[in-house]
């Protein structure tokens, strides 16, 4: 025989009343069946809050009333439990209270009603079945709330049952309920249907145990909060007994161990999905490695701190006799040097009464101060990770801490294969999802929000949607934008834009703060943040700060945070080291050529840099390799560098020598010089009187530039051409250099003479290499460049 049980969501309306009886039916065809139910849908719930209505003198008919007015409470046949509950209900209202015995009469109800409805249905169907009151064969002790059954005097009970019922007939089994020898009724406590079904299966040697529920199996994580959380398909009961001790909702730690003494299979099943093979828990042998994260949020964290207890003994005795005098359970348990700190979990529910016990048992050692504070905290989680050996921990505990998530408690079982943390309650989502990701090597989601959807922006996001799905299976890397805005509104979608984000920009945006966006991430739980700039906006920089201390790395190709004061630069670089992010701006000088990390790597390994030479603008390269040899006006080879996209949208932040200069201060903070923007000697290529007008009417006159770069190309020497050039000199190894943009002639025939189209150079000159440069060459400008090298600053951040 198989015992087939069926929780309280697979019984929760119409549809799943329907396919319980279509898998019993099923199920009657292969082999003999015994049923288990629990209380349908959030019956116990509900009956426990009519109670508190009624003991509180609140309005408790009505809900009474709802409740036995809901369309499967209309069978007549229930009617001596719906009585029942009236009275019960009634007396609590009249003495305003009850006792726990009262509450199990109370909730006991709900499996009745359960058995007896699913009974009727059953026979209505021609399936011969009888509703069976699982208090008549388990009998157990008197601890109302949470009984525990005597098993020799149940199982000869159970069988002499099963001894009587006809061979044809179904029975219909109440779970979570027993009664006392004296005949009072009893609950068997949390999951207590899970542990009837358990128990049933042992004292009739079941062949096999199946719990239907409302998900196919066990999980690498709870799949509501772990979307790519992996079903489980076999565990031994030894890894089923872990996770359920340590909290896993769909087993119960008692549930394991009557199977274990039979060697009776359990299977975990879907009510909704019959087909599924489920998860299977046996003795098998199963891999060694982590099984499942589990979590337990209805708890909290006691702390107990007697500094002035260091050094006695006995002190963590006095704690927990304390506690089970008040019969109080403790799981996770954290404890400081001689006993002087103690931090313990307990179910919330206790917490009050937990402090209460020590408050007393310490209250000797208050008036001494040897006790400075015992304290509660609640709104904690605790996540618990299965077979997690404490050796390989290192990369989930670095990933909680990148994402702005520092453990409270930390405890590893005696074994040293079960790890659990104690962290927020608010935190608990995306801890598990973080850690889910580190441990079963599922791809790591990479949330990004981007600021500026121009042409570069713009670029980066459509390559970023066209290379998403085959970074996923090369890298293992989820890429999602969560964020598209520019510094007026914002697109926010948890769950990623697709390919017509710019459709849903111009019709979904909303205004919208930075502090909006951060608190949006949090309240979805996002993990692995980076926000990228690839605005050229000053006011944008002044968020950067705050999206770091809210967890976000940073990645951006505008330049004006690398350039602004040097204490700006110095307090960011000091909060993303406090908290442990990165920010990435290789596009900065070069667009994606990697210029900026060889600079670091030769500065960091203590190599002496002397000087750095080169043309930094691949606009301006452009520009200038076009018009040193082209006959053309100069505003016409202008006009083709703004048409291509290479120019800033102002162009003059480009012939102003700004934008060189600040690519010249990036490469010179680098190497640690604490030189100000106003300290560069830039050459500006922009007549005064186009110097103050706007954008357009600049690019409206942009004539008005040929005579005076006419007169400059006229005089070239033979054989030379223009380069504007930005150089870095001086002694590098004090406090500040010598910074310094202009336009020049070179020879046709030298490194700078022989550049073409949009490429930049970069010569750098070392104390090692001497005369003889490490040069960097390569396309310095266009949407497409810069927004593939934000890409590669993205994938590296992933990585890390």
């Amino acid at each position: 025989m198989k015992i087939v049980k069926f929780g309280g969501k697979s019984l929760a309306s119409g549809q799943t009343f329907d396919n319980v009886i279509n898998i019993i039916k099923t199920k009657i065809n292969e082999s003999s069946i015994a049923v288990v139910v629990s209380a349908i849908g959030d019956t116990t719930d509900t009956l426990e809050y009519i109670l508190e209505l009624a003991k509180n003198k609140h309005d408790y008919i009505t809900a009474f009333e709802s409740f036995k007015n809901r369309d499967y409470h209309q069978y007549h046949i229930i009617q001596t439990e719906l009585e029942v509950l009236g009275k019960l209900y009634e007396g609590v209202s009249l003495i305003e209270d009850y006792s726990p015995k009262i509450k199990d009469q109370i909730l006991a109800q709900g499996e009745l009603i359960a058995s007896k409805i699913l009974t009727a249905q059953l026979n209505a169907e021609g399936i011969k079945a009888v509703a069976a009151d699982s208090r008549q064969f388990f009998i157990t002790d008197t601890n109302f709330g949470s009984a525990q059954a005597l098993e020799e005097i149940s199982k000869q009970k159970t069988q002499a049952f099963f001894a009587e019922l006809p061979n044809d007939t179904i029975a219909v089994i109440t779970g979570f309920i027993g009664a006392t020898e004296k005949g009072e009724t009893t609950t068997l406590g949390r999951n207590g249907s899970n542990y009837s079904a358990a128990l049933l299966a042992n004292f009739i040697r079941a062949e096999e145990l199946q719990n239907y529920t409302h998900v196919d199996g066990i999980y690498t994580a709870n799949p509501d909060w772990v979307k790519n959380a992996q079903k489980i398909e076999e565990l031994h009961f030894d890894e089923a007994n872990e996770l359920a001790n340590f909290g896993a909702s769909i087993l119960h730690a008692k549930t394991i161990l009557p199977l274990v003494e039979n060697n009776i299979p359990l299977r975990i099943l879907n009510t909704l999905n019959p087909e599924s093979k489920g998860t299977l828990i046996s003795n098998k042998p199963t891999a060694k490695g982590i099984k499942s994260l589990s979590l337990q949020s209805d708890v909290a964290l006691i702390q107990f701190e007697g500094r002035g207890l260091l050094g006695i003994v006995g002190v963590d005795a006095r704690v927990f006799t304390a506690l089970a005098n008040e019969n109080i359970s403790v799981s996770v348990i954290s404890q400081g040097a001689s006993e002087r700190g103690l931090g313990f979990i307990v179910e919330a529910k206790d917490a009050e009464l937990a402090k209460e016990a020590l408050d007393k048992e310490f209250s000797n050692d208050f008036y001494t101060r040897d006790v400075n504070n015992i304290s509660v905290i609640r709104d904690i989680a605790v996540i618990s990770i299965i077979g997690q050996d404490l050796s390989t921990f290192d990369k989930p505990y670095a990933a909680l801490v990148k994402n702005k998530i520092v453990p409270i408690l930390f405890n590893n079982t005696v074994t040293g294969k079960n790890v659990s943390l104690v962290v927020k309650k608010e935190e608990a989502k995306k801890a598990l999802n973080v850690i889910h990701g580190q441990i079963f090597g599922i791809a790591k989601k990479i949330n990004i929000a981007v600021f500026g959807h121009g042409l570069v922006g713009g670029t980066l996001i459509d390559q970023i949607l066209e290379s998403a799905a085959s970074i996923q299976e090369k890298k293992n890397i989820a890429l999602n934008i969560f964020a598209i805005g520019n510094s007026k509104k914002v697109l926010l979608n948890d769950t990623g834009i697709k390919t017509n984000w710019r459709e849903e920009v111009k019709n979904n945006s909303v205004s919208y703060t930075i502090q909006e966006v951060i608190d949006y991430a949090n309240a979805n739980h996002l993990e692995n943040l980076i926000a990228i700039d690839n605005t050229a906006s000053s006011e944008f920089i002044k968020t950067y700060i705050p999206l770091v201390e809210n967890g976000f790395d940073l990645i951006s190709s505008n330049k004006i945070a690398n350039t602004v004061s040097y204490s700006f630069y110095k307090e960011l670089r000091e909060t993303l080291n406090k908290n442990h992010k990165e920010y990435l701006y290789e596009t900065n000088v070069g667009a994606g050529l990697p210029l900026i990390d060889t600079i670091k790597l030769l500065h960091l390994s203590g190599e002496n840099i002397t000087k750095i030479k080169g043309v930094f603008s691949g606009s301006l390269s452009f520009i200038f390799n076009n018009y040193s040899v082209e006959e053309q006006p100069f505003s016409e080879i202008l006009k083709q560098a703004i048409e291509k996209g290479y120019t800033e949208p102002d162009p003059r932040e480009d012939l102003s020598g700004n934008d060189v200069g600040r690519k010249l201060l990036i490469l010179a903070r680098e190497l640690d010089l604490q030189n100000e923007f106003e300290e560069i000697n830039i050459q500006n290529l922009i007549p005064s009187e186009l110097q103050q007008v706007t954008t357009s009417q600049f690019l409206n006159s942009l004539e008005e530039l040929n005579p005076y770069f006419d007169k400059i190309k006229s005089e070239l020497p033979q054989d030379t051409v223009l380069r504007y050039v930005g150089e870095l000199s001086g002694d590098l190894q004090t406090n500040k250099g010598v910074l310094e943009t202009k336009l020049i002639a070179v020879p046709t025939s030298s490194a700078l003479g022989q550049l073409k189209g949009s490429d930049s150079i970069f010569e750098i000159y070392t104390e090692s290499y001497g005369n003889n440069p490490i040069i960097i060459q390569g396309a310095g400008a266009g949407a497409s460049v810069t927004a593939r090298g934000v890409f590669g600053d993205i994938l590296r951040l992933a990585n890390k």
